[in-house]
C-alpha cells in the first residue's frame, strides 16, 4: 500500500498529498462531465471492475454447484453451502411466497456474493492497479479507481435495479389495479381525500428507501478507501524525513496498513450482508398487502 510517485505532475515534480489523492479518487471515464450530474459520461473502470468481478462470482458459484458431492465437502464447497444456507434461511424468513423465493434467493445469493467480492477490491495496494494500467498505457497521468462499490453512480444503480425488482413484484403479486389502489390508500387509509397525501408519501418512500439502500454501501465503502489512501500516504513519506522519522512512518505504515485491512474485511462482508437483507426486506415488503 505503499505510495509510488508514478503520478508526477506536468512538470515533472512529484504529487503532494492532496494531488495524490484527489488523482486516485477520479475515474477512467468516458469523456468529460459537465456538470455534477453527467448520464452521458460513463466510469469505465466501474464498469469494467463490476462485469469482471460478477463473472468471476457466478463462475465461483457455478464451480461450487458442479463439483458438489454427497459425501464430506471440501473447504471451498462447505463454505458455499454454508452460505446457501445462510441466504435460503433468511429468504425464507423475510419472503413466505414459496415460489417467489426459488427466484428471490438466489437473487439475494448473487447480491452478497457480487458485492462482497466488489468490496473485497479495496484490500489491493492502492497503487498496484493504477500502476500497472498507467504503464500499459504509457500515460503516468492515467486515472483508474478500481472499487465499484465506491463510485456513488455503481452504489445507486445497484439500489434501483433492487427498486425496479421490488415494482416488478408489487404488480405480479397484487396485480396492476391492486397495486394501483395500494399506493393510493396506504398508509393513512382508503378514504378519497387521502388519496393525494398516500401516493406522495409512497413515492417519499420508494425515493428514500432507493437513495439510503445505495447510499449506505457508497458511503462505507468510500470512507474505507480513504482511509487506504492516508496510510499509503504514510508509507510514501518515510523518504521525506530524518532516519527515525522515516523508519517510524514505515513501520506505521505497515502496522496501520495490517489493522485496518483486518477490520475493513469485516465492513466489506457487513455491508454485503446488509444490503443483501435489505434487497430481501424490501422485496418481502413488495408481497406484503397494507
Amino acid at each position: 500500500m505503499a505510495a509510488e510517485g508514478h503520478a508526477e505532475l506536468a512538470n515533472g515534480a512529484a504529487p503532494t498529498s492532496g494531488e495524490y489523492i484527489i488523482h486516485h479518487l477520479h475515474h477512467a471515464q468516458s469523456g468529460e462531465m459537465k456538470g455534477i450530474v453527467d448520464f452521458s459520461v460513463v466510469n469505465l473502470d466501474s464498469l469494467f471492475f463490476s462485469i469482471v468481478i460478477g463473472v468471476l462470482g457466478c463462475f465461483l458459484l457455478w464451480r461450487a454447484a458442479k463439483s458438489a458431492t454427497s459425501g464430506v465437502p471440501g473447504r471451498f464447497q462447505a463454505a458455499v453451502e454454508i452460505l446457501v444456507e445462510i441466504v435460503g434461511d433468511q429468504a425464507k424468513g423475510i419472503v413466505h411466497n414459496a415460489n417467489s423465493r426459488k427466484l428471490v434467493a438466489p437473487l439475494a445469493l448473487t447480491v452478497f456474493v457480487w458485492i462482497f467480492l466488489m468490496n473485497a477490491m479495496d484490500l489491493l495496494p492502492v497503487d498496484l492497479l493504477p500502476f500497472i494500467w498507467q504503464h500499459a498505457v504509457g500515460d503516468h497521468e492515467a486515472k483508474l479507481r478500481v472499487v465499484p462499490t465506491a463510485d456513488l453512480s455503481m452504489a445507486l444503480g445497484l439500489s434501483v435495479g433492487v427498486l425496479i425488482t421490488c415494482l416488478i413484484y408489487n404488480v405480479k403479486m397484487k396485480g396492476v389495479g391492486g397495486w394501483a389502489h395500494e399506493l393510493v390508500s396506504a398508509p393513512f387509509g382508503d378514504k378519497v381525500a387521502l388519496y393525494p397525501v398516500n401516493f406522495a408519501m409512497q413515492m417519499v418512500e420508494f425515493v428514500a428507501k432507493t437513495v439510503s439502500h445505495g447510499m449506505r454501501l457508497f458511503g462505507n465503502m468510500y470512507a474505507g478507501e480513504l482511509i487506504f489512501l492516508l496510510i499509503a500516504l504514510m508509507g510514501g513519506a518515510w523518504a521525506s524525513v530524518g532516519p527515525v522519522g522515516g523508519v517510524l512512518l514505515a513501520a506505521g505504515h505497515i502496522v496501520a496498513g495490517f489493522i485496518w485491512a483486518a477490520f475493513h474485511l469485516i465492513i466489506i462482508t457487513l455491508q454485503a450482508f446488509v444490503f443483501m437483507m435489505l434487497t430481501l426486506v424490501y422485496i418481502g415488503q413488495a408481497h406484503d398487502a397494507h
